[in-house]
């Protein structure tokens, strides 16, 4: 059987979506009309998936907290013994989110074909990355999906977990700085020019900081325009210049000398590095391919080269922490913690106490640079709101003297 999407009409001409199972468009269409239902479109969707499949992105089509819930799903009903073609089914029928149930049939549809899970999970690869399909393939190999797969689900809470603690953590200073801007855009437009105009009425020479803001409130008002071009221009010239690895490659660089920035950075590529390898190493993966993977789980082109660096370097029969060591781009803790599950056979525990230890640490960073980001962002607009009030308040003080006159 195959899986088909289908839209159709119910009694009372409400729009409906859904997926079927069956063995052609046209029993679909019976099985719907059995429903009440008039069908309007249907078709399968593989077919669907290939001519869209930028649509299954993470983010936008399917969210990371969805996909770590299935997978979590998946893995409980694979060790009940479930057949797998059976697990898909159910987790596609539990799942709310459209795109998803819709993926989830087509790679049931692909299993019952007689494809391995991971070739058919090879089928949205924006969705699941080279990390997920090989540990699937690993899995599938050693006879060992459900411990895999309740890994993978690990995996990636911890991931929306870190994504989540990060948007919060930026969240209120975002939020901080539209506000300002929005009152000082108001100040400028509106407030500053009505003031201004009655005190020139009166003759009276404007002090040097209110003709200054009178300009500025001007070009807001004239050119503000302009502005939002060059906004614009600048953001699609930068998107562009990013386009060239070589370019990403200098910004990655110039990220990781900064004091906090690149701590940071760094923290959180150490930590998803030794997540991985500790996921790949438990599930059977080989060192060299888990070295591979992990590489392109980097979000630090930088990163990403130094991973490369150390494989080559295992690859010709180097240690592993001698290998990251070599490139040092890796924090000296997390090398000594390498060395000491090598020598005591303990790799993967030390892995995972690793990317605790690292994300730990981002937490703590992240703390301390939000506690120090929202007064300065304060005393940064309290500023600049006070010279806007100065520069309304001083004509005001002189109009006043000017009528005591």
């Amino acid at each position: 059987m195959a899986a088909f999407e289908y839209q159709a009409l119910s009694a009372s001409g409400k729009r409906e979506k859904g997926v079927l199972e069956a063995d052609t468009p046209k029993q679909v269409r019976q099985l719907l009309r059995d429903k009440g239902l008039t069908p309007l479109d249907v078709r399968p969707v593989i077919q669907k998936s290939e001519r869209s499949q930028r649509q299954f992105r993470l983010g936008s089509g399917v969210k990371m907290a969805d996909l770590a819930l299935a997978t979590r799903q998946l893995a409980t009903l694979v060790e009940s013994a479930l057949p797998l073609e059976e697990a898909l089914k159910a987790v596609a029928e539990q799942v709310e989110q459209p795109k998803l149930q819709s993926m989830l049939m087509a790679i049931r549809a692909r299993v019952v074909e007689g494809h391995t899970l991971a070739d058919a999970l090879a089928e949205f690869p924006q969705t699941f990355d080279t990390l997920f399909r090989s540990m699937v393939a690993a899995g599938e190999k050693s006879g060992h999906l459900a411990p895999v797969l309740s890994r993978l689900a690990d995996y990636q809470e911890k991931q929306q977990a870190t994504r989540a603690r990060v948007k919060l953590a930026l969240l209120y200073p975002s939020v901080l700085v539209v506000i300002a801007l929005a009152v000082v855009s108001g100040l400028l437009v509106y407030v500053v020019p009505k003031i201004v105009a009655q005190f020139t009425s009166l003759g009276g020479e404007l002090p040097a900081l209110t003709r200054g803001m009178l300009a500025l409130s001007d070009f807001l008002i004239h050119k503000g325009w302009l502005v939002l071009l060059v906004t614009g221009a600048a953001y699609w010239l930068w998107k562009q210049w990013l386009r060239r690895p070589d370019n990403r490659r200098r910004l990655h660089l110039w990220l990781l000398r900064l004091p906090i920035v690149g701590k940071v950075i760094r923290g959180l590529n150490s930590a998803r590095l030794a997540r991985t390898l500790a996921i790949t190493t438990s599930s059977g993966v080989p060192l060299l391919d888990g070295l591979t993977i992990s590489a392109k789980v980097l979000t630090n082109l930088v990163l990403q080269d130094a991973v490369k660096q150390a494989a080559v370097r295992v690859r010709e029969g180097a240690s592993l922490h001698r290998a990251l060591a070599e490139t040092g781009q890796f924090p000296p803790i997390m090398l000594h913690m390498i060395a000491s599950g090598e020598r005591s056979g303990e790799l993967e525990t030390m892995l995972a106490r690793i990317a605790e230890s690292q994300e730990r640490e981002f937490e703590t960073v992240i703390s301390v640079a939000l506690g120090l980001m929202e007064p300065l962002v304060i005393v940064f607009m309290g500023a600049v709101v006070l010279m806007i009030v100065l520069a309304i308040l001083l004509p005001i003080f002189q109009m006043n003297s000017l009528v005591t006159q």
